[in-house]
């Protein structure tokens, strides 16, 4: 069944984009780009339908304002109060017992 639609890859859309190829990845589970999954459990991305996102036609119209200005690395504020679930718990220490690997910084 050819349609005659090439099929990209997260990255190659990704290149298109001007974003990380896990950013496409999420648009995809989040149901803002259609993608098709390869035997191998992959995701493919119809070039027609890229091609329409990028002229302005489809749904990435709606992107989450929240994450333009966030910095790399941090997710959106969670409200916090009496009772807030927090996801480290008390005596957190942020980076203790962590290491970085050999060179990297």
């Amino acid at each position: 069944m050819d349609t005659g639609d090439r099929l990209l890859t997260p990255g190659e859309v990704a290149a298109l984009f001007r974003v990380d190829p896990k950013t496409v990845t999420r648009w995809a589970a989040a149901g803002r780009i259609g993608s098709i999954r390869t035997p191998g459990g992959h995701r493919r991305f119809r070039e027609s339908e890229v091609r329409a996102l990028l002229e302005g036609e489809g749904m990435l119209d709606e992107i989450d304002e929240s994450a333009v200005n966030r910095p790399t690395g941090t997710s959106p504020a969670t409200p916090a109060g009496p009772g807030a679930a927090t996801p480290a718990g008390p005596g957190y220490t942020p980076g203790a017992g962590t290491t970085s690997p050999a060179g990297m910084y």
